[in-house]
């Protein structure tokens, strides 16, 4: 009897322990599967300059604040061609190899070479400040662009910055621009300039491309004596180079205006424009949908309200190219820039 008892408590010892490894098993199982996903994602930008910069911090703080946070599950890898054609390729190719969870492409150069990069895969890409992705063909239709790629455009009205420049100067008639011809972006901008600019009273806009960063400071110089006022539209290889231009300007008093707020601050007259930061912001939002399970191709490619843009104005560049901006203008600036002492 008491051998039974022996073997009986024996049996029940072994199945506790058994039991106990099961629910212990089940219990791992569990931690892993609750254990948060971590991910890997690209950032990449045609060239470093304030705008450009104040993009992708946006998007990082943004999806910061929803969750994803850089050193605890997401790992960036930041890179930039600084214009180099041959590098943008290379760098989206490495993304595309790296099988990273998501990438920012920003300007249009990269985007497109990532774009081109990823097809046939499902790595989403998300574009930030690039004008027309339509006409870049990264998408087919702004509300639904299918495939693996949105993102939020830089669009900005050219009318609106006609008028900007006419508010200042009432009485030009010719204005120069100089952009990259091998962007689609600008080849946008300077096409609905040509096309808004005689309903405005402008009667020539004279072109000055550039292939380089180089190549800035001569093609301004070529639009010495030939021209009013030169306006600078989103062009991501001029801005990179914009202090050049802005001494051809200075020494030739030639007004100079732009369409990115950061480049009053390095010596242009005024611009009207947008908040970069905020077009970051509205990429993190949109990467972050991605990550939570949407469909790239299903989320609508943003557009920055127009109504949030801001006026910048900077009276001593004015002052510097040989012009005044009038009392009103400066009451009706969101920021008035100073020479720092």
């Amino acid at each position: 009897m008491q051998r039974k008892s022996v073997l009986f408590t024996s049996i029940i010892l072994i199945l506790v322990l058994a039991l106990s490894s099961f629910v212990i098993g089940c219990d791992d199982d569990d931690d892993d599967g609750d254990e948060a996903k971590s991910y890997k994602i690209g950032i990449t930008k045609i060239v470093t300059h304030p705008a450009l910069d104040a993009n992708e911090q946006g998007f990082i703080d943004r999806l910061a604040e929803l969750g994803f946070v850089e050193g605890e599950n997401v790992e960036y890898i930041s890179k930039s061609p600084e214009g180099d054609a041959t590098v943008t390729s290379t760098i989206a190719q490495q993304f595309v190899a790296d099988k990273l969870d998501l990438i920012l492409a920003i300007a249009t150069p990269t985007a497109q070479a990532c774009v081109a990069a990823a097809e046939g895969t499902d790595i989403p890409i998300v574009f930030g400040s690039v004008t027309d992705p339509v006409a870049a063909e990264l998408i087919t239709n702004w509300d639904q662009p299918g495939g693996n790629v949105t993102g939020v455009s830089d669009w900005l009205e050219i009318p609106s910055q006609i008028q900007m420049i006419l508010n200042i100067m009432p009485d030009i008639e010719t204005i120069g621009t100089v952009y990259n011809a091998g962007e689609t972006n600008s080849e946008v901008q300077v096409n609905a300039l040509k096309e808004a600019a005689p309903g405005l009273g402008i009667s020539e806009v004279v072109e000055a491309p550039v292939a380089t960063s180089a190549d800035v400071m001569t093609s301004a110089n070529s639009l010495i004596g030939r021209v009013d006022a030169i306006w600078v539209g989103t062009d991501n290889t001029v801005v990179s180079a914009f202090e050049a231009l802005v001494k051809v300007c200075e020494d030739n008093d030639i007004p100079l205006f732009a369409s990115d707020v950061d480049s009053v601050n390095r010596g242009a007259i005024a611009a009207l424009g947008m908040d970069y930061y905020q077009v970051g912001v509205m990429c993190g939002d949109v990467a972050a949908r991605i990550l939570n399970g949407e469909n790239p191709g299903d989320i609508s490619a943003e557009k920055i309200n127009l109504e949030d843009l801001e006026l910048y104005v900077y009276p001593a560049a004015a002052e510097r190219m040989g012009i005044s901006i009038p009392q009103e203008i400066l009451d009706a600036a969101d920021q008035i820039v100073e020479d720092a002492e």
